[in-house]
């Protein structure tokens, strides 16, 4: 396995499917003639809001926790988060039996930093800044000695979270195109590479929100930017690009499509309307993604990852106005 800092490849994301089978659980492949016929192309959703702990988060986190030597969990991990990977990480920790510290900022949903809590996750709370998040898990692990587990740009994580696209394959055969979110890009860098093994032809797309779309904006320059304050509903999708992430991706030729919120509330609503499925909204950006480029994707067998269904109460209510 890929030490934490250095480039996973598509066997890395081989293992790490064996690594967590006992623990993760294979989701469905969901389809809807509705929305295929408003989409213009055959849509292959897979649900990961379905996943341990509500998303695709658990597997990124179990490979990583899995991986560890005994005397490597013995002072158990820490990370920062908004709230998906701080939770999948308490839970992954706590089926090895190890602690685990959380660090969240202020502005997270309360309704992800009560599933932190509930599966056994010690919380830290800091500003809502990246390098507040950092300042806070380096002073944990020297007072604790526990192993950083980063969000999105650990090897392992990125790995793990590239299982999901893995799965997808396995089901549908080949597609056209893969259509994901973007944050930090563990999601991401994961599924293009086991799309690089098991469906090389297949073209990847990163749904980021208009708000805040740093990805968009390093893929135009060539370079990561960074700095960018995001305001959008998507609150799992507030990170900016990780820099094995950008590396990772670009060598693979994804490209960002951004989308307004309302466009992803709309999405969000289609999802529970035509699907019967709750998503959270930076699950439901990659449905919207699709729908807002109709010609992009007319006639194509177009993978979707579902990637959470965390959804904090007022999200449901504004989805509801925006109907």
């Amino acid at each position: 396995m890929a030490s934490p800092h250095s480039a996973p490849g598509f066997q890395d994301v081989l293992a790490a499917a064996a690594r967590i089978a006992p623990h993760a659980h294979t989701t469905p492949v969901l389809r809807s003639q509705t929305l295929d016929a408003l989409a213009g192309c055959q849509l292959h959703f897979k649900g990961e809001h379905l996943q341990r702990g509500g998303a695709f988060k658990f597997r990124g986190a179990c490979n990583a926790v899995w991986s560890l030597t005994d005397a490597e969990a013995a002072d158990g991990v820490v990370t920062h988060s908004s709230g998906n990977h701080g939770a999948a990480l308490a839970l992954a920790a706590r089926t090895r039996g190890i602690a685990c510290h959380v660090v969240v900022p202020d502005n997270a949903s309360p309704a992800k930093v009560a599933a932190i809590d509930t599966y056994g996750g010690t919380l830290h709370r800091c500003q809502p800044t990246q390098a507040a998040r950092e300042a806070a898990c380096a002073r944990i692990q020297a007072a604790t000695g526990a192993r950083l587990v980063h969000p999105y740009a650990d090897a392992r994580v990125i790995a793990g979270q590239g299982t999901a696209a893995l799965e997808l394959v396995a089901n549908t055969g080949p597609l056209d195109a893969l259509v994901v979110p973007i944050s930090g890009g563990g999601l991401a860098a994961g599924s293009a590479l086991a799309l690089s093994g098991v469906s090389p032809a297949t073209r990847l797309f990163l749904a980021e929100p208009a708000s805040g779309a740093d990805a968009a904006a390093s893929f135009a320059r060539g370079e990561r930017v960074t700095g960018l304050s995001p305001d959008t509903i998507c609150d799992g999708l507030r990170a900016e690009i990780g820099a094995p992430n950008f590396d990772l991706l670009r060598a693979a030729g994804a490209q960002v499509l951004t989308v307004d919120d309302a466009d992803t509330l709309a999405a969000l609503r289609l999802a529970w309307q035509r699907l019967k499925q709750l998503v959270e909204p930076s699950s439901a950006i990659a449905l919207a993604a699709i729908l807002q480029q109709p010609a992009l994707f007319a006639g194509q067998r177009v993978g979707v990852i579902l990637s959470g269904g965390n959804v904090a109460p007022g999200v449901l209510r504004l989805a509801g106005e925006a109907g």
